[in-house]
């Protein structure tokens, strides 16, 4: 039947995926190595599909293979529950929930963020996937993902159809190292023309907002480096290289964890946060914690 796949040879590609070898995957399934072979040669024409590379002795999983895998996992989980609920046996399954990061959201803000829906008292178990955000829209509407958290909107130019759902926004606090922030806490926010700074990639909220205060107070700070993963950015900033930005909301904990101090603040610049998901209406327990608990705490 069009559409059906058989499951004796998508059983065998999953252990092979888990394994990383054909040798492995035989041992465990007490079958030789070329049934295995064949098998999944039989599955990748049936799909249309490569589903592995050779990396020397070791098979890796292609880009699809890897979303294949995914589904698998999902359904010979599912499989053993069914057994266990047949058999009156209780599962321990906790809530699953599959989340998007994209780069630029600070580490710590994902953190809080997402923590409310870890302490769900019915527990849950939750995925985290970094990338960038264009990717990360492909998976939410291949419904990979339950949510995406990033800084910026989804916009009508793009054609996903989503919702984006404002979490909170924050103001910014400048930090540096220690030295560098007594040299320029002096006179802020004029200290920072000419001065060395970190910036994120052009093309995310926080460096448009910065770019565009910058030149609101006439400042040409001298940028050294930019990045798209916001912790790398702070280890260079922990370091000593440059000024750097992030969230008034998680100064506390930049602070603490990085050992800088801060260099000045503003409420000029607003930095947003959303939750981007499929559903009109927020229906999942998980993505309604973070939604309630980043308007009343977090960003509250």
């Amino acid at each position: 039947m069009e559409g059906w796949i058989n499951y004796h040879h998508l059983l065998y590609f999953w252990m092979v995926a888990k394994e990383g070898s054909m040798a492995e995957a035989a041992k465990r399934l007490r079958v030789s190595q070329p049934t295995i072979s064949t098998q999944i040669r039989t599955l990748e024409r049936a799909l249309d599909v490569q589903l592995f590379d050779r990396s020397g002795r070791r098979l890796v999983l292609t880009e699809v293979g890897q979303v294949a895998f995914r589904y698998a996992e999902d359904i010979f989980s599912l499989g053993r529950e069914m057994v266990d609920v047949l058999h009156q046996r209780p599962t321990g399954r906790p809530l699953r929930m599959v989340v998007g990061v994209t780069y630029v959201i600070p580490k710590l803000v994902a953190y809080r963020l997402l923590m409310p829906a870890m302490s769900l008292p019915e527990g849950l178990h939750v995925v985290c996937r970094e990338d960038r955000f264009d990717r990360l829209l492909g998976q939410l509407s291949r419904h990979e993902l339950d949510l995406v958290l990033s800084d910026v909107p989804l916009g009508p130019e793009i054609s996903v159809k989503a919702y984006n759902h404002l979490l909170g926004t924050s103001g910014m606090t400048f930090f540096a190292a220690p030295a560098l922030a007594a040299k320029y806490r002096r006179a802020f926010p004029g200290s920072l023309d000419g001065a060395p700074f970190l910036l994120p990639l052009p093309g995310s909220s926080a460096r448009r907002e910065l770019d565009r205060w910058f030149d609101k107070q006439g400042l040409r700070p001298e940028v050294v480096g930019q990045f798209d993963d916001s912790a790398l950015l702070k280890v260079f900033g922990q370091r000593g290289v440059g000024v750097f930005a992030g969230p008034s909301v998680i100064e506390k904990e930049i602070k603490h964890d990085y050992g800088v101090r801060v260099v000045g603040r503003t409420d000029a610049i607003q930095e947003r946060f959303y939750a981007i998901t499929v559903a009109r209406r927020l229906e999942h327990p998980g993505v309604v914690a973070i939604s309630d608990s980043a308007k009343t705490t977090l960003f509250g």
